[in-house]
């Protein structure tokens, strides 16, 4: 019961975004947007990221190929990835979780086993994002402080640091010290152990890539699907009018609060993927009616790819045979 209500709930707030963001546009304007485009880039945007899920799948057989593991084809791989991302659609994060018991299903592996494999790909993605923003700060440094000069004055705030420069490093020692004690004292509580257990799994997700048999096809493949990433985006953006005059540092920020809205705890992103993107094109200055229309076209068509793509995959999947462990003999 407490999943179900959890799982309203997001899709509730993920609909009352999705419609607050676009009751007031036309179903006129979108279709008349859509058909203006032009769909030869954004058909191969769709491909570029079916080659951004075979390599997410073949990293993921990196991570299952170890002593522990079983070796695991690219095929099916690929297929409980897509059944991963299609659960994901109905209720967020439980794909993870999807994926493994389909390939445990077929292959054998543990499904306990896979989770830790997925937990460290979840790991490096997150590292991957963080990279990411950082890397768009450094190529749009101008209008990442334009944007913050709308929330603060960054220059007078620059310069009271600096003036109370003494004040400002003893606080931060003080902070420090304040949360040393608490996870030293509360070490036993709830939270306190889900942000320690949190890092630490990152800390071993790193140790175990250096395990791999491949650690440079790892790194290299996860580097690799970012810019697909990035390409899907730019592809996309050049096939829509307006947004076609989008540099690529642009469009690389727009990747970034994409990701950042995909991974809300929402149904697909449904919602906080269009209101990031959209706020973020606005202020690049596309007009407020096409930059939401741009996140409803780039994030359609992404669904109707997973849609169409994780079926296939699951019937796939559901008609391969059941694992059976050798008998001994």
């Amino acid at each position: 019961m407490k999943q179900f209500v959890q799982i309203v709930i997001s899709l509730g707030v993920a609909v009352w975004i999705f419609w607050f963001l676009y009751k007031d546009i036309a179903f006129d304007s979108l279709l008349d947007q859509i058909m203006a485009s032009n769909w030869a880039w954004i058909i191969l945007s769709l491909l570029i990221s079916m080659l951004a899920y075979m390599i997410r799948s073949w990293r993921w057989t990196l991570l299952i190929d170890t002593e522990d593991g079983t070796k695991v084809s690219l095929g099916r791989a690929y297929h409980a990835l897509m059944v991963g991302y299609l659960i994901n659609m109905l209720i967020p994060r439980a794909g993870e979780v999807a994926r493994c018991g389909v390939l445990s299903r077929t292959n054998g592996t543990s499904t306990g086993y896979l989770i830790g494999t997925v937990i460290v790909e979840r790991s490096i993605d997150l590292l991957c994002l963080v990279s990411t923003i950082l890397l768009a700060f450094f190529v749009e440094q101008e209008l990442f402080l334009n944007l913050a000069g709308q929330l603060v004055d960054v220059a007078s705030l620059g310069q009271k640091i600096i003036s109370n420069l003494p004040l400002v490093i003893g606080g931060i020692a003080v902070c420090v010290l304040i949360i040393w004690y608490v996870f030293r004292r509360f070490a036993d509580n709830g939270l306190v152990n889900k942000i320690q257990h949190f890092f630490r799994e990152i800390l071993s997700g790193l140790k175990k890539i250096g395990e791999l048999s491949n650690p440079a096809g790892f790194w290299t493949s996860s580097i690799f699907l970012w810019f697909l990433y990035f390409l899907t985006m730019y592809t996309i953006s050049l096939g829509i009018p307006s947004t076609a005059n989008l540099s690529a540092g642009e469009v690389l920020l727009v990747m970034v609060m994409g990701s950042i809205g995909m991974i809300a705890p929402v149904q697909g992103g449904i919602g906080t993927f269009h209101a990031l993107v959209a706020f973020i094109l606005i202020q690049l200055g596309i007009s407020e009616v096409d930059g939401k229309i741009f996140a409803a076209i780039i994030h359609g068509t992404q669904v109707i790819l997973v849609l169409g793509a994780g079926l296939i995959s699951w019937v796939i999947m559901m008609k391969l045979p059941v694992w059976e462990k050798p008998k001994e003999t």
